[in-house]
């Protein structure tokens, strides 16, 4: 499952897309929301339930306020994967341009890495070459590292599926129920 919200406009719209285990993805649902919460998140999740939704293996999101626990509740066996490409996003933010490239190019040692041992060797790597300059980043990486390495559980060809909310990836969205 995916979660993405589109701020385009002052409504937040996030929308839920299941892909099953063809690779197949349907639309779960749209919601309009003004704000993130543990309540707003149960509700979505209830109503995915009772529309049929069983089972969620993974729910890929972009560090929502408040899913968490919500899925917790719901999805009690859901695994959760932050969005890599948002933490990536959001570790650029306030760098120097003329360091950018460079502490991607480390940061890119860490999301890509074989497994998560080596994965997190890479952060720590990271952190030492960059925290006198950015500590701020390597905390928020090692804050959400349980969420942000979820994706290492898997095949390294299943991971690509999984790492962002990007949904326009390899196969088509269809509406579902």
């Amino acid at each position: 499952m995916y979660v993405a919200r589109d701020r385009s406009s002052r409504r937040l719209v996030y929308i839920a897309i299941g892909v099953d285990l063809d690779g197949r993805k349907d639309v779960l649902g749209m919601w309009v929301g003004e704000n993130e919460s543990a309540k707003f998140w149960a509700g979505v999740l209830n109503s995915m339930r009772n529309r049929g939704v069983e089972d969620i293996l993974i729910a890929c999101t972009d560090n929502l306020t408040g899913f968490s626990q919500a899925i917790e509740a719901a999805f009690p066996k859901t695994d959760i994967q932050n969005c890599i490409i948002h933490q990536l996003r959001n570790s650029s933010k306030y760098v120097s341009y003329k360091d950018l490239k460079a502490l991607m190019a480390d940061l890119k040692k860490v999301y890509t890495a074989v497994d998560e041992e080596s994965a997190m060797s890479a952060l720590d790597d990271f952190a030492a070459a960059w925290d006198a300059k950015y500590p701020k980043i390597s905390k928020s990486w090692y804050d959400n590292w349980a969420n942000l390495s979820t994706y290492f559980k898997f095949p390294q060809e299943l991971r690509k599926l999984i790492y962002t909310t990007n949904a326009s990836r390899d196969s088509t969205v269809r509406s579902g129920k």
